[in-house]
């Protein structure tokens, strides 16, 4: 993967950079020893490493608008950077960039229960904004698998979703309104806590721009109140195809679970080792689950259950007890670290029509065979998000750059059958060079054109999102 070349100047000048940094940052709010900065070498794409210039760790808006000043003034580069949980490389530093951390930035500053809003500093991760709600009764609805640990700053930048936005939608269906900074240092409030702000619709460009037009600090969410109540069930299948075929069926039939999640036998056998969920051994299962109330649960489960009668289920199991509900999701939450456990992996995360799900997936086992390298099917069937596991070995010669190939031609074949590229990982550096297989020329030029608007120098998050040689050739021009 090219990365571009450093600014010889800007490596030159560290020293001075540094001192500017740590005159308006409260101590230890900057990171500059190399032992210490390699912390910030990677995100969850830990195949792609480079030690930035330094990190700093501001903790108000003001001190981030203070460091882009300085930035931007210097030419500096800048990525921000959430928890570091991103799949796609999106906050892999440049050496010659700065690292803006968002973690002290995790402040609740305001909750209304009437209006349905919480506003939070956007360094707060995704599970403890609903751990401030939960007890009086909300939640908030975007759950990413890392929801753990991943921060709102970082949902926002790649629009995640996870598990149940078939129902509730992705972060841009939850976010009303964000505070960020430009590059060069001006605050600007976008949306607020109401329905929706007149004019353009800057706060749907925010959302998803993977850091590219300025640093958000604070964000309006949307908070739900909390189901009466919530059942899975588990489907075992003999063939991946089938199992599909099944999600489209449902699909079609009107009914709308708060999840639809897929896993195949690879990943089904890991997760087993584990975690001993409990999974029955077949090739294909689905995790489905919906929630309301008794009646409608019911109602909702009669349905699918027979639906999924009509593809002959291996096994068919509805939990009866919170700690069932439970077991069944266990596997599918532990998923990511159970393949982790047997080699190195490359997670990828393009997106298809539902209706196309067997034909994509027995494509991928073909493709599989073909480069030699094996794959586990993971993902949130319900929107066609997908998210193949790729296994390889970072110590054999070739392993990566074959997986990377392997990678490529999953992200292509999502784009022929009408789908695209990213659903929620975003592109970072994973995807750029494939931009052009969804996107004409013509339109990553409008695309380019927003961020001359809103970052003229183009120092923010440097080579992501865009073909290497676009974004290497603006930032040029711009100097």
């Amino acid at each position: 993967m090219k990365m571009p070349v450093p600014n010889a100047r800007v490596l030159s000048d560290k020293a001075r950079i540094v001192a500017r940094l740590r005159a308006v940052l409260p101590e230890g709010a900057v990171i500059d020893d190399p032992s210490e900065t390699r912390a910030y070498e990677c995100d969850a794409l830990s195949a792609y490493r480079c030690p930035p210039l330094c990190a700093v760790l501001p903790a108000t808006t003001e001190e981030v608008a203070a460091v882009l000043k300085i930035c931007n003034e210097a030419g500096v580069p800048v990525v921000p950077r959430g928890s570091g949980t991103s799949l796609a490389g999106g906050a892999l530093p440049t050496a010659d960039s700065v690292i803006l951390g968002v973690a002290r930035l995790n402040a609740v500053l305001e909750t209304d229960y009437d209006n349905r809003f919480i506003r939070v500093q956007t360094g707060r991760t995704n599970l403890s904004v609903t751990g401030a709600v939960e007890a009086d009764g909300f939640f908030y609805a975007p759950d990413p698998s890392s929801q753990l640990a991943c921060a709102i700053a970082g949902n926002i930048a790649m629009n995640s979703g996870g598990a149940h936005c078939l129902k509730y939608g992705v972060t841009t269906n939850n976010l009303l309104g964000v505070r960020m900074v430009m590059m060069d240092g001006t605050v600007v409030d976008l949306g607020g806590a109401h329905m929706d702000a007149g004019g353009l619709d800057l706060l749907g460009l925010i959302c998803g721009s993977e850091g590219q037009l300025g640093v958000v600090t604070e964000a309006t969410l949307r908070i739900l109140p909390k189901p009466e109540g919530a059942r899975p069930v588990l489907v075992g299948f003999d063939s991946n195809e089938v199992a599909g075929q099944c999600v489209s069926d449902i699909i079609r039939a009107g009914v709308l679970p708060v999840a639809i999640e897929f896993m195949d036998r690879p990943c089904i056998e890991a997760t087993e080792d584990f975690a001993k969920a409990g999974y029955p051994q077949c090739e294909a299962l689905l995790i489905i689950e919906v929630e309301g109330s008794d009646a409608e649960i019911a109602e909702q489960l009669e349905l699918i259950k027979g639906i999924a009668q009509a593809h002959n289920p291996v096994e068919l199991r509805e939990a009866t007890s919170a700690d069932e509900a439970a077991r069944i999701w266990l596997g599918r939450k532990s998923a990511f670290g159970a393949m982790g456990q047997i080699n190195d992996y490359m997670c990828l995360d393009g997106t298809i029509p539902v209706s196309e799900l067997p034909y994509v997936l027995r494509r991928i086992g073909e493709m599989s065979k073909e480069y030699g390298l094996g794959v586990g099917n993971v993902f949130h069937a319900g929107d066609g998000n997908m998210h193949p596991l790729i296994l390889y070995n970072a110590n054999t010669p070739g392993d990566l750059e074959k997986c990377e190939a392997f990678g490529a031609d999953i992200l292509k074949l999502c784009v022929e059958v009408g789908g695209c590229l990213t659903g929620e990982h975003g592109v970072g550096i994973e995807k750029r060079d494939l931009m052009r297989v969804q996107y004409a020329p013509e339109d990553l030029e409008v695309q380019m054109a927003v961020k001359d608007v809103f970052d003229p120098g183009w120092l923010l998050n440097p080579a992501k999102v865009f073909p290497l040689d676009d974004s290497a050739s603006r930032r040029v021009a711009a100097e």
